[in-house]
């Protein structure tokens, strides 16, 4: 190597190392567009826009909320997956699009893995079982023992194919060994619709979307899919509680940055965010909607990476033991 040549290869080397500390001195430097993967209005829109204005404060630019339906979520996370690395296009990436889409979609534009860099868990809320009122079962034992029996006459309903519904019911009927008729529907609405209408039998949904009408008493709440009890329903128990292991599921919803983010802005849209997540009234609403901010230990991007890789890993095997595929 010449001595011009070797001058060269060190200048790119400091160019390269000085990027980071760049970064972190002129970020932001425009405002954020923080992608929601679907419709306004939904958990992940609302725990968006509770997190996006405290943010903005934090960081001294405007983090603006652009939904970007379609696919399941898909169509918002490939486009932040292909933005600027620069921390000015994140995505709040609900745990449904970011663990389920590999195994869903056989042609999928991204890998969530490997195609973005995680910032922080925001929120997380458990998964609940639940029974229309017609059915004889006011228990976890009573309704294992009802739906074993009467497998092909209970229908189970669902937000739709793939979707955080459908996948949380399969994991359970896979548990008990049983097919029921799957019903699904065009969102989650109208599935609790029907299940209050006595249509279909059960459904297996966020606590988020099922809160109100269990304390209306429009439906029987069976048991939380999830490690601990829901702060809003505190006289639900586990599915462990009530006897039955190995069917937990917490959904969350958490911020992204697309692959190649330098380290420094991450950093700081990992401390903007623990810091929205920690404004009292922003831990009121999510505990309003039946969700709550992650623990100490769960709010660095290691420990999304960590709970996003197990995941994917989790969910895929669900979903090729069922076969479930979307072309």
């Amino acid at each position: 190597m010449t001595v011009i040549t070797r001058r060269l290869a060190l200048a790119a080397l400091f160019a390269t190392a000085a990027v980071a500390p760049a970064a972190a001195q002129t970020f932001p430097s425009r405002p954020i567009t923080m992608v929601v993967p679907f419709a306004p209005g939904g958990p992940t829109d609302i725990v968006a826009r509770l997190v996006a204005e405290r943010m903005s404060a934090s960081l001294g630019q405007q983090v603006v909320v652009e939904n970007v339906a379609g696919a399941a979520g898909t169509t918002g996370a490939a486009r932040v997956s292909r933005a600027e690395p620069d921390g000015h296009t994140i995505l709040m990436g609900p745990m449904s699009t970011m663990s389920f889409s590999p195994a869903l979609y056989p042609n999928l534009a991204f890998n969530p893995l490997t195609d973005f860099e995680p910032v922080g868990i925001a929120a997380s809320a458990p998964i609940m079982l639940v029974s229309a009122k017609k059915l004889p079962a006011t228990t976890l034992a009573e309704f294992s023992a009802h739906l074993k029996a009467n497998a092909t006459t209970v229908n189970n309903g669902n937000a739709g194919v793939g979707s955080t519904s459908h996948l949380a019911c399969t994991l359970l009927n896979q548990k008990l060994g049983v097919s029921p008729t799957l019903v699904p529907y065009r969102g989650t609405g109208p599935a609790i619709q029907d299940l209050v209408a006595g249509n279909v039998g059960y459904i297996c949904d966020q606590v988020t979307s099922l809160m109100s009408q269990v304390q209306g008493g429009t439906i029987t709440p069976l048991a939380v899919l999830a490690p601990t009890r829901s702060p809003v329903l505190p006289n639900v128990p586990t599915a462990k509680e009530a006897g039955m292991e190995g069917v937990d599921m917490v959904v969350w919803n958490a911020v992204f940055a697309p692959k190649g983010t330098p380290a420094p802005v991450v950093a700081a849209l990992n401390a903007a965010l623990r810091k929205a997540i920690d404004d009292p009234t922003a831990r009121e609403r999510f505990l309003q909607l039946g969700a709550e901010a992650p623990v100490e230990a769960q709010r660095t991007p290691e420990a999304l990476r960590a709970v996003h890789a197990a995941d994917v890993k989790k969910w895929g095997d669900v979903i090729r033991e069922a076969n479930i595929r979307i072309q």
